[in-house]
């Protein structure tokens, strides 16, 4: 997981965008949109993180809010 990468889909695509990314790499297929990450594996949880903190933004939120939520999300469910 690359925060620079993810906040760059979160600063040029919409939710709906990141939904079709999403749906193209789960049928392994190339999505629309220019996705960084070593593998599809990454390049899904860029997309994944990147919807997630876009519904926190949704929410009221700022990015960096957003960030720190999906962040300590993260963090809580690898320990």
């Amino acid at each position: 997981m690359k925060i620079p990468v993810i906040k760059k889909l979160v600063q040029e695509h919409n939710d709906e965008a990141l939904k079709l990314a999403e749906e193209a790499l789960l049928e392994e297929q190339k999505p629309a949109i220019d996705i960084e990450g070593e593998d599809e594996g990454e390049q899904l949880t860029h997309v994944l993180a990147a919807r997630e903190i876009l519904g926190y933004i949704s929410q009221g939120q700022s990015f960096p809010e957003a960030l720190r939520n999906y962040t300590q999300r993260v963090r809580k469910s690898i320990s």
